[in-house]
């Protein structure tokens, strides 16, 4: 069995460590050169549009999914006819657009906070007015680790927000003033089986995510988080792994987005659950028995980002398990990261504060 996947980065790559054991193989469909995935399956050159790409990929392979959301839609509805793909090309679409997104979450009932679209700074004066101030304008497409966002603190603020983003179609989303910053993954085959993870706990900068702990023990907000979970994947008729992550305000959640696919608050799972995120997600696309997605005692993950510690650093502290992915270091850019797993949340956190203190070369 061979299956395509859309993308070659290192969510790419996890997911072809995860399925070699099963006897799968891959192929990547990605224009970049070194790619992650290119260590471990085969590459077609070619941007994620190109038809002739994506035909050969079609004849390649069995089965195609992917590795991000800035896949587009109208380039792969024809492939998808010609070959399963999965999860579903409707929730790749959804997830591509913030306003859309936000609209199907209003739908299921899943609570998000106030938003608007903007399409003209007399549309961002109004949705200031309504909603109020502070808030976040954003671009609704392409926006992905804190890029396209604009913070509007004040009045003032509004104009200079118009000027920097306005010449794209816009959301103005009311500020939440959440406590806490958490994750539900879980995964849905194509017989209807249903398995979700622990809920985990996420730490941003700028924008990307820097660290996750899990699980994160709250037993209400995972049931909720789960509730809704499930009426995206039956909405969608969904296949594979499914993220949505949310504000934690006043106990109550507040959706901010969600991910059709493997997600970096999830990396935690390749040590930290009975059976990875990556395994699970190929098993779903596959109908195959889903696993257990219990954790393993206690777990952190730690990005690293545009540099990272020397190996040794990394291996001296205890309960580390490092991945790099083979990148060039730039700014900004996800090189690898460690997850932490200990026996005690006290062990966990002495190590990933360990973790957070290491120097970067």
């Amino acid at each position: 069995m061979k299956i395509g996947v859309i993308g070659a980065g290192q969510l790419g790559r996890m997911l072809a460590l995860a399925g070699y054991p099963l006897g799968l193989r891959f192929v990547f469909l990605d224009q970049g050169n070194d790619t992650p995935g290119e260590q471990v399956g085969h590459i077609i050159r070619g941007a994620f549009d190109d038809p002739a790409a994506l035909a050969e990929l079609a004849k390649q392979v069995d089965l195609i999914t992917f590795d991000v959301e800035n896949v587009p839609v109208d380039a792969v509805r024809g492939i998808a006819k010609q070959r399963p793909f999965l999860p579903p090309v409707e929730a790749l679409g959804a997830s591509q657009d913030r306003l859309d997104e936000k609209t199907l979450f209003r739908k299921l009932k899943i609570p998000t906070p106030e938003f608007a679209a903007v399409d003209s700074l007399q549309d961002l004066q109004a949705a200031t007015n309504r909603i109020g101030i502070p808030g976040v304008l954003k671009t609704r497409r392409l926006g992905y680790d804190g890029r396209g966002q604009y913070f509007i603190r004040k009045a003032e603020d509004v104009e200079k927000a118009w000027s920097t983003l306005g010449t794209v179609p816009l959301i103005y989303e009311g500020f939440v003033n959440f406590s806490r910053e958490v994750s539900i993954i879980g995964a849905r085959s194509t017989r209807g089986e249903v398995r979700c993870y622990p809920l985990a706990a996420n730490t941003h900068s700028e924008g990307i995510l820097r660290h996750s702990i899990a699980p994160y023990n709250n037993a209400r907000l995972q049931k909720s988080a789960e509730t809704y979970l499930k009426r995206l994947m039956k909405h969608f008729d969904y296949a594979g792994i499914l993220t949505i992550e949310f504000f934690v305000q006043r106990g109550q959640l507040i959706a901010n987005e969600m991910a059709p696919r493997v997600h970096n608050s999830g990396h935690w799972t390749i040590e930290g659950a009975q059976t990875s995120q990556f395994e699970n997600h190929v098993r779903a696309i596959l109908g195959l028995p889903l696993g257990s997605t219990a954790a393993v005692g206690h777990s952190a993950m730690v990005n690293f980002i545009g540099a990272m510690p020397t190996l040794e650093q990394i291996l001296r502290v205890p309960g580390v398990h490092f991945h790099s992915y083979g990148k060039e270091p730039r700014p900004n850019r996800k090189l690898g990261h460690c997850t932490i797993t200990a026996t005690s949340a006290i062990a966990r956190d002495r190590a990933l504060r360990a973790l957070m203190k290491l120097k970067v070369s």
